[in-house]
């Protein structure tokens, strides 16, 4: 195990991409483990941190890990040593507490347990895959083309549409609502063109620009939603419920914009035990 870590991580230059990795996964799940046992009220668990009531989220202490981290491998010049490694870690794990709270960012609101805060998981999956993907050694479509001389204008002109035709392939189908497929295209050309000329979901950007109430391609884009992706959806959020906790409560109606941030019925009940 030593040798293979030596081997494919180490001498890859990867070891800091690895360290952020590993502290973001476990960033996660210690928080959500944190986040559930509190709001399962658990006795012994220590709980929210509320100096002179107020609460502070975990997202404050995960910008100040990363800037930490960040401000740290930027000083750091061994890039392959402990210290970078360190470095790495403490702002792998301070962008799991940020993403993780990614919801309340994105709403500023605090809908950490509502439907509406499912898009902090999302955040932090998307997150994992990408990292993973990089740290196996993929690189996006064109990264190491870069600074390669060619001797023909011919192979110019066909490395740089080959890149932009793959960009623009993950870019529809990001507006299509296929986030997985096109973030898996940015790696492999095929998957992003492919997904690019099929149906849009229902509901994203491009089926609301280009798919007109009760036409043909709505009601095919319908069909297949229902009978293909609702699926995977279902088993999706099982998986994240299993790992992340349910998010099953209802907001509280939205006061005057002037007026505090709401919360969560359940999160602001007793007021020194909010969930974070």
């Amino acid at each position: 195990m030593s040798e293979w870590f030596a081997v494919h991580i180490v001498a890859t230059g990867r070891l800091p991409l690895f360290s952020f990795f590993v502290a973001f996964v476990a960033g996660f799940l210690m928080i959500r483990c944190s986040v559930r046992m509190i709001r399962a009220r658990v006795r012994w668990w220590p709980g929210n941190l509320t100096p002179f009531g107020l609460h502070i989220h975990h997202v404050v202490f995960g910008v100040a890990f990363m800037l930490i981290g960040g401000v740290a491998g930027l000083l750091i010049t061994d890039r392959n040593g402990a210290a970078m490694a360190t470095a790495a870690a403490l702002f792998g794990f301070g962008a799991a507490l940020v993403l993780d709270e990614f919801a309340l960012i994105l709403h500023l609101r605090d809908v950490y347990w509502t439907e509406q805060g499912r898009t902090s998981v999302d955040a932090v999956f998307v997150a994992i895959a990408l990292s993973g993907l990089l740290l196996t050694g993929l690189r996006p479509v064109g990264w190491g083309l870069w600074g390669i001389t060619v001797d023909t204008t011919i192979t110019q002109i066909g490395m740089v549409a080959l890149i932009l035709i793959n960009f623009a392939g993950a870019a529809v189908s990001l507006l299509k609502g296929k986030i997985w497929s096109g973030i898996i295209g940015i790696f492999i050309p095929v998957i992003s063109i492919i997904t690019a000329i099929r149906l849009a979901v229902p509901g994203s950007p491009w089926a609301r620009w280009r798919y007109p109430e009760g036409s043909a391609k709505l009601a095919a884009a319908i069909r297949r939603d229902q009978r293909l992706r609702r699926p995977f959806i279902r088993a999706k959020i099982w998986f994240q419920e299993l790992i992340a906790g349910r998010h099953d409560l209802i907001l509280e109606p939205s006061p005057a914009f002037h007026q505090q941030l709401p919360t969560v019925s359940e999160r602001s009940t007793p007021p020194v035990r909010h969930v974070d």
